[in-house]
């Protein structure tokens, strides 16, 4: 990686044509203008009367030093707008509005502008042009100009945004970046910091910092046409994931490599991120709920591996876990808790339709787990406390992995996961043949107008299939590289 360094103004002049003349090549499958249009709309139709909703982007987070993690955008304002660039505010209003100049209008964006040098350095930027010609929003503006746009928030009855979070570094040389804006929002509509109570915010009386993640979730939870086919997309390249590290699963490899695998895969297929942080945990760091240190360099013959990856796709996330045995057999132990697990995951996948709650869905499958602990001795009876099953059941994907939606009952077009496991770590209160035994499996689900349909089909889930599938050879068979060498 190479620093900026001072370059002649003159380069300035070529780097514009360049980046005008430069199109941007990618994919064409990505949400559709119209389709945030819609959502624009959709938001507007639900919010209250007489009020505004405001949607930051989110921060740039610096990584150490002079180089930042690879940008993400916020998913309420990327669902809206498809907008994927830092420093932007998005404001949508439930009536009509009109400017200095008697033209009406519903929303406005203001957006980071282009900048021929910052472009050379870190990438192309729309600037409020380009956000008028590709996303379609026609109020758009550079974000330098959001400081003295002139909007009496105090005339509405709610002003509906998130809380602000301690994150946003101030950039002192830009009075457009996200701190900027941030600070004159907050003058605009009076949040104002009493110095008297240690810095808490103190909001105006018109601010309501929580119904807006309630109209989100009204909205996101259930997917259109469009997010499904890449709610599909995305959880298909997981699952191809998935078989993959089944082929070529051997023992000796390192729980990083068996992440790479999965990892070169969702990259093959254009996935722009891991949709959260791969988790690959052999044996005992199964047990590990969110185990992403990976870092096992020699997995052993006798353990299993629990892997549990979504690849994310044009901003929809998978969320597919499977567990398999390194040595490609399920001992009888291994098997009984996979078997187990297995049969509360297909009971509770059973029950998903329209109006099933996510509470009846949870109680049997951990009802089926109970039981089978007792009869395997693990837990003296099916009402006996334990951690062995430790979280819940079902969350909503979509643009994040625990995705926005409502958490009663089960509605066409929800996309879910049904995830059961058990884990067992060493030390446990149990005959020690069951140490070290962790299983999680699962798969993502898209509620139909009878039923359901389980998205992540491909990757084996039985025992009898997955020992099937770690028997095929793998195009990794054959791949060695030179043993890694330090020193002199």
């Amino acid at each position: 990686m190479i620093k900026p360094s001072k370059i002649y103004a003159i380069l300035i002049v070529f780097l514009s044509g360049f980046f005008v003349s430069q199109a941007q090549e990618r994919r064409d499958d990505y949400l559709s203008a119209d389709f945030h249009q819609d959502r624009r709309e959709q938001l507007r139709n639900i919010m209250p009367d007489n009020s505004v909703a405001v949607f930051f982007a989110n921060p740039v987070r610096n990584r150490a030093n002079d180089v930042d993690y690879v940008y993400h955008q916020d998913p309420n304002l990327y669902y809206l707008t498809g907008y994927k660039e830092p420093h932007a505010v998005l404001l949508i209003f439930k009536d009509n509005q009109t400017d200095e100049d008697g033209q009406t209008y519903n929303e406005i964006f203001f957006v980071q502008e282009k900048n021929p040098m910052a472009e050379m350095w870190t990438g192309r930027r729309m600037g409020d042009q380009g956000v008028k010609e590709t996303l379609k929003i026609n109020n758009a503006y550079n974000g330098s100009t959001f400081k003295d746009y002139n909007i009496d928030f105090s005339q509405f009855d709610k002003v509906m945004f998130y809380d602000f979070k301690n994150d946003v570094r101030d950039n002192a040389s830009d009075q457009a970046d996200l701190y900027s804006l941030q600070e004159q929002f907050k003058q605009k509509v009076g949040y104002v910091t009493d110095g008297n109570t240690l810095g808490k915010e103190l909001p105006s009386r018109n601010i309501d910092l929580s119904e807006l993640n309630t109209l989100m979730a009204s909205l996101r939870g259930i997917k259109t046409p469009e997010e499904i086919d890449l709610l599909r997309k995305a959880v298909f390249i997981s699952t191809v994931g998935q078989v993959e590290v089944m082929k070529a699963m051997k023992p000796g490899m390192s729980e990083f490599e068996i992440q790479g695998i999965h990892e070169y895969v969702f990259k093959k297929y254009g996935s722009e991120y891991e949709g959260y942080p791969s988790i690959v945990g052999a044996g005992n760091n199964g047990c590990i709920l969110h185990y992403i240190e990976n870092e096992k360099p020699m997995i052993e013959s006798k353990e299993m591996i629990l892997m549990d990856l979504g690849a994310e796709y044009h901003g929809y996330t998978a969320d597919v876990t499977r567990t398999i045995p390194v040595d490609g057999e399920f001992s009888p132990e291994e098997k009984a808790i996979y078997d187990l697990v297995y049969k509360a995951q297909e009971e509770a996948i059973q029950m998903c339709r329209p109006g099933a709650t996510f509470g009846e869905i949870s109680a049997k499958a951990r009802q089926i787990i109970n039981e089978g602990l007792a009869e395997l001795g693990i837990i003296e009876n099916p009402d006996s406390r334990h951690m062995y099953y430790p979280h819940g059941l079902s969350h909503h994907i979509g643009l994040d992995v625990h995705d926005l939606g409502p958490y009663d009952m089960l509605r066409e077009n929800m996309a879910i996961t049904i995830e059961p496991g058990i884990y067992i770590p060493s030390g446990s209160k149990c005959d020690p043949k069951w140490w070290g035994i962790a299983v999680r499996i699962e798969d993502d689900i898209l509620i139909t107008k009878d039923g359901f349909e389980l998205l992540s089909s491909f990757a084996p889930r039985t025992t009898e299939e997955i020992e099937k599938m770690m028997k095929q050879p793998s195009p990794l068979d054959d791949f060695q590289l030179p043993d890694l060498k330090g020193g002199k």
